[in-house]
């Protein structure tokens, strides 16, 4: 879930509060091109009013006219199909030969809204179960990292809240920016820094805070292929004791901030502990995109952007090879 949806999901709840009807729809399966993925979310109030996207906006403007005509579900969850034939395609604004399907789900209170809620503001993952012939939906932790969006058996299961983490070493200045945009792209943001002179004037609201030295954080952690770790004290004795632990670890992405000379003297030092060449391959050092940042929030533009790289597979193409296969960044 991303947080577009997550919107989507408060806008409902005001609606309700507010005494309003609405329909949430649910990308459950796509065929061919499709503007949105799988598990994007739409809202329509009973007025035509829109939260969320599904499409282009001609579905979006489709929904909102059989709101206003009052041509609701009924009052239990329907599914529905958009663009099967290249006429329809065309007509909704979908790709050439693009399909989606939707399961529109009328709210209600037993569709535990408030309660999702409270738990995804809460920071937690939840596996939600929507049984489709009562409208009736139950919540559950979730137990691994995969997000799953499955129609079938009766019922729509979904994963919802941060499949995502980053772990920060360091509290200064560049971690708050960088926390800050990492929440906006729905990763879970975990901060470590055991010098109180930093971790005491932290403030960035939904992240966690924790004063544990860095390779037992790390260690703590378990990070998997959704976790990235990146440390930006310039203390080495606090960012190579979380590097030790996370290049040897399955997390996607791990950088250190310094310039290529300090950079170097990390690998040497690194080298020394319980770490291979292929280890010392996966360290993004200097981190993040070459993108001439100078400043903490652009610099944190630049890791983020790498991060996001890296994520969908793209270093291979976009980025200058090191000696240790590391991408080359600002700083």
């Amino acid at each position: 879930m991303d947080n577009v949806d997550l919107d989507v999901l408060r806008r409902l709840a005001q609606w309700r509060r507010e005494g309003h009807r609405a329909v949430l729809g649910t990308v459950t399966r796509t065929w061919g091109s499709a503007p949105r993925p799988v598990g994007a979310m739409v809202a329509v109030r009973e007025d035509g009013a829109i939260a969320g996207s599904v499409s282009g906006g001609c579905i979006e403007d489709d929904l909102a006219d059989k709101a206003r005509s009052g041509a609701w579900p009924a009052d239990v969850p329907s599914v529905v199909r958009y663009g099967i034939s290249g006429e329809e395609a065309t007509r909704f604004g979908l790709p050439c030969g693009g399909t989606l399907e939707l399961v529109l789900e009328p709210v209600a209170g037993h569709s535990g809204l408030d309660e999702l809620l409270a738990k995804l503001e809460d920071g937690r993952r939840v596996l939600r179960r929507l049984d489709l012939a009562s409208g009736r939906a139950t919540l559950e932790p979730a137990r691994d990292a995969a997000d799953t969006v499955a129609l079938g058996d009766g019922e729509l299961v979904a994963t919802h809240g941060p499949s995502w983490r980053l772990l920060i070493i360091g509290a200064g200045q560049m971690s708050q920016y960088l926390a800050q945009m990492a929440q906006a792209l729905d990763y879970e943001v975990i901060v470590c820094d055991p010098r109180e002179e930093y971790s005491e004037g932290w403030n960035v609201p939904g992240t966690r805070l924790v004063a544990t030295m860095p390779d037992d954080t790390v260690t703590e952690l378990r990070p998997d292929r959704h976790t990235a770790v990146v440390a930006l004290t310039h203390d080495p004795k606090l960012d190579d004791l979380a590097l030790m632990e996370a290049l040897k670890s399955e997390a996607f992405y791990v950088g250190a901030i310094g310039s290529r000379a300090n950079q170097r003297k990390r690998r040497e030092r690194l080298l020394d502990f319980d770490l291979t060449a292929d280890d010392l391959a996966r360290l993004h050092g200097p981190v993040g995109l070459r993108i001439g940042a100078r400043t903490p929030s652009e610099i944190a533009v630049a890791i983020l952007a790498h991060m996001t790289a890296e994520r969908y597979g793209y270093h291979k193409l976009e980025f200058e090879p090191s000696p240790y296969r590391a991408a080359r960044g600002p700083l």
